[in-house]
């Protein structure tokens, strides 16, 4: 067994978990694929593997013999397809990370459409609001809808979606319409669990004004928060790919427009320090095209 291929069965026990499913997958028995490992680390010197009774896990220095192989073998990939145009088909698999709501209205169709559009591409599709780290876990290419990120990630904007404060006819006829941001702290708020902090940033006379909330019901869904804004239990604060289809039929009303808040970025955020193969370009830039610099949910209801 040479380096590459024992790279790529060690990337392909690391990431199944398990030697009998790799052995099941290669048509081998079990106890080749443990050698073949054993042999590995007898030549490296190092313990890469430690077995248990349930699930493998990776030691210190398998971690990073893993995240070395996973550079290596993409950049092994990119001077072969380079090497001949006829090979210039994105190929191979994608392991991606989609929040929860936003990935089952919008990313999910279109995810199996360019899976159709191209059928050398495999999609692992991890559907979460978690901020998954895309090192260790091994995650090629995660969507994140954020105002902020951090410091060291590589991040292409895609697109963007405009916050919108909504609540329902029946809540605002019992309570009250708040005219202006700091008349929400008399209401009762639906919060975002996962925000950075438990309040609205709006923007006041062209100044920014932080407005604290505070009510009985917190979630880490906006779907269950829009719930219940609905049902009349508050007033929440959500991205307009989650409110548009209340607003558009009058289930929900957006309340303080003249004083709108921040849009955020939809962003592909990109593992730091690894090659971008061919294949998560093309899915990047088909998700550019495909949401365009007018999304369809910040459009204004009809």
């Amino acid at each position: 067994m040479d380096q590459l291929d024992g790279m790529r069965l060690f990337v392909r026990v690391a990431e199944q978990g398990s030697f009998a499913a790799v052995a099941l997958q290669m048509g081998v028995a079990r106890s080749v694929v443990t050698r073949r490992i054993a042999g590995l680390e007898s030549r490296l010197g190092t313990k890469l593997i430690a077995r248990s009774t349930r699930r493998l896990s990776l030691t210190s220095a398998g971690a990073i013999y893993l995240e070395k192989c996973r550079e290596i073998l993409d950049m092994v990939e990119a001077a072969e397809t380079g090497l001949d145009a006829e090979r210039q088909t994105p190929r191979g698999t994608i392991r991606i990370s989609v929040p929860l709501s936003f990935g089952q209205r919008y990313l999910a169709p279109l995810l199996l459409e360019f899976s159709r559009l191209y059928p050398d591409v495999a999609l692992n599709m991890d559907f979460t609001d978690r901020r998954a780290n895309l090192i260790e876990e091994g995650v090629d290419l995660a969507i994140r809808v954020t105002d902020r990120l951090g410091q060291q990630e590589v991040a292409r904007r895609l697109s963007s979606t405009r916050l919108a404060v909504v609540a329902s006819p029946g809540y605002l006829e019992q309570h009250g319409i708040p005219k202006r941001p700091a008349d929400l702290l008399g209401h009762e708020c639906l919060a975002y669990t996962l925000s950075a902090s438990a309040s609205w940033t709006f923007t006041v006379e062209g100044k920014a004004q932080s407005i604290p909330v505070h009510g009985r019901i917190q979630a880490n869904n906006g779907d269950v928060l829009l719930q219940a804004a609905i049902d009349g239990q508050g007033i929440t604060c959500q991205p307009t790919f989650i409110a548009a289809d209340a607003l558009a039929s009058g289930t929900l009303i957006e309340i303080l427009a003249d004083y709108p808040i921040p849009e955020i970025g939809i962003y592909a955020v990109l593992p730091g320090n690894r090659h971008i193969p061919l294949r998560i370009r093309v899915l990047i830039d088909f998700l550019i095209e495909r949401l365009g610099p007018e999304p369809i949910w910040n459009r204004p209801p009809h």
